[in-house]
């Protein structure tokens, strides 16, 4: 790991993301760090120095919720920046999202999470997700088959 600044970043941070189904159920959760702290959101974290995307994207989810994946596609990538007020970088993360099937383990808070859930399609709206966040899930939804 380095020990260069998240916030105020001379570089982007590389971000990895899971999205996983269990069924048509997706796994969410509430992030317990800034930033969006509070808010629900898709597991994921850093990618390490020397760790492959796709390594990093299965010990995040054994950290953040204690569950193991199947087979993973690449499923989405975007640009996460928030601007302080004066319009300078204050977060940069580039996130590279896999997309799986749940494998086994039964999901719980862990790491730098406070909570987990698996949201229905239906329920997706109650988790006041971003807008990133949807687009991820139905580009995965494609990547993985399920429509």
């Amino acid at each position: 790991m380095t020990n260069a600044p998240r916030e105020y970043p001379d570089r982007p941070w590389v971000g990895i993301g899971c999205i996983v189904f269990r069924q048509e159920a997706v796994l969410l959760v509430r992030r317990g760090k800034p930033p969006r702290i509070g808010q629900w959101s898709l597991p994921g974290g850093a990618q390490h120095v020397g760790e492959k995307a796709e390594e990093a994207a299965r010990r995040e989810l054994r950290e953040e919720a204690s569950i193991e994946v199947g087979q993973m596609a690449l499923a989405y990538v975007f640009d996460a920046i928030n601007q302080d007020e004066n319009g300078r970088a204050l977060y940069h993360y580039t996130i590279i999202d896999f997309a799986a099937h749940w494998l086994e383990g039964e999901a719980r808070a862990g790491d730098d999470v406070s909570e987990v859930a698996w949201a229905l399609p239906h329920e997706l709206h109650a988790y006041d997700l971003t807008e990133a966040a949807h687009e991820a899930i139905a580009a995965a939804r494609i990547a993985l088959g399920l429509g």
